[in-house]
């Protein structure tokens, strides 16, 4: 059965899955680089640079195991790109060059509209401007029967969340205190929204936690 869900998505210590002023230069925030440094050495991360090198192990299976059974991606407008307001033109095409790591269809929440965009190795970037029930029936029908991933930023989480959408949630912690930024639980009542099962797994550089509801 299909399922919505968040995948390797890091949080700092004290909750913050973006450091504050985020901008073109920052785009992940102050400090919001170091919430990553668990997956970039990864063969996985890597491998979407186009490396050969990379390390193995526990955080590289986590980084592995994030893309598997991916039929449709969702995300917001800030992770497609730093461009803000109106589309000045068709230019920005993401972060990732011509060959983005998806390889799926990419919903992208935003409030203007753009016509979609088909890039190599089979992604097409769809964006959506009526609201995120609109974005995730689309996803479903892309997806076919495979699971949808949530990929951010943190605004994007916490709508699906609060909506209780997402059925289960990869979350890498990282060993730092970013002590502001975009919290991504601040008001959310996890267990009221079912989430009761919990599995924790240690690396070195991060601890893996996986949350799922209830049955």
């Amino acid at each position: 059965m299909s399922k919505v869900k968040v995948t390797a998505f890091s949080i700092s210590l004290d909750g913050y899955g973006a450091g504050p002023d985020q901008s073109l230069e920052t785009p992940l925030g102050k400090g919001g680089e170091q919430l990553h440094e668990w997956f970039i050495p990864t063969k996985m991360f890597q491998r979407m640079m186009n490396k050969e090198e990379g390390t193995e192990g526990t955080d590289n299976d986590f980084a592995e195991k994030s893309f598997e059974n991916i039929g449709a991606w969702i995300m917001g407008r800030n992770m497609f790109g730093p461009i803000r307001g109106p589309w000045p033109n068709d230019e920005w095409k993401g972060w990732w060059g011509d060959t983005p790591p998806y390889h799926v269809p990419v919903f992208v929440l935003t409030n203007h509209a753009r016509e979609p965009i088909n890039m190599k190795g089979g992604t097409t970037f769809h964006f959506v401007t009526d609201g995120i029930e609109s974005a995730l029936e689309k996803a479903k029908k892309a997806a076919n029967g495979k699971d949808i991933r949530i990929g951010g930023g943190v605004s994007t989480i916490r709508q699906f969340l609060q909506a209780g959408y997402i059925d289960e949630m990869h979350l890498a912690f990282s060993p730092v205190f970013l002590g502001a930024g975009e919290h991504l639980f601040a008001g959310i009542d996890l267990p009221k929204l079912g989430f009761t099962d919990v599995q924790t797994t240690y690396s070195e550089n991060a601890a893996h936690v996986i949350l799922k509801k209830g049955k």
